[in-house]
């Protein structure tokens, strides 16, 4: 939840023409990660759980591209995707953590 808020904050800073652009994919790819782990929990059983915690995990691996394209094309600095980032790296740890408790040894 701290990275769509920071991620919101950070839209800001875009270029008011990109709002149905990258601000608008930025946004909801944010949103996407939270909101498959919800949806996943409220899911019966492990593996399907399993799963939308991976959709959670692609979804943070398209932000972190979207914010990587902000800094290559202008819009954004290094400094100014800084925490974005490293909350998602965190969120991203996490997933992997919670998906590997969920898969069964083989």
């Amino acid at each position: 939840m701290q990275l769509v808020k920071e991620i919101y904050l950070l839209t800001r800073k875009l270029p008011k023409e990109e709002l149905y652009g990258i601000t608008s994919q930025m946004q909801r790819a944010a949103v996407s990660i939270p909101s498959n782990i919800a949806e996943g929990h409220a899911r019966t059983g492990k593996k399907e759980f399993s799963r939308f915690l991976s959709i959670a995990s692609g979804s943070k691996a398209e932000l972190q591209t979207q914010l990587l394209i902000c800094v290559d094309i202008g819009f954004l600095s290094e400094s100014d995707i800084y925490v974005s980032i490293m909350l998602s790296e965190e969120v991203g740890k996490m997933l992997s953590a919670l998906i590997q408790k969920l898969t069964p040894d083989p």
